[in-house]
């Protein structure tokens, strides 16, 4: 998953913007921020596109 090499680079408190066009990230998402302990700061859609912003954790 690209989102875990982003956050993977990142410091912690960073915000990590994801843009994505598989509708099952709405779900995958989520459960990678629950598990990880990151935070899923802010979810939006549209027709074409799912918009992510995942703060990691530390």
């Amino acid at each position: 998953m690209m989102l875990h090499a982003a956050i993977r680079k990142a410091a912690g408190g960073d915000v990590v913007c994801l843009t994505a066009t598989d509708p099952s990230t709405q779900r995958d998402v989520a459960k990678f921020c629950d598990f990880l302990g990151h935070e899923l700061v802010e979810h939006q859609c549209d027709a074409t596109q799912y918009i992510y912003r995942v703060k990691k954790a530390g």
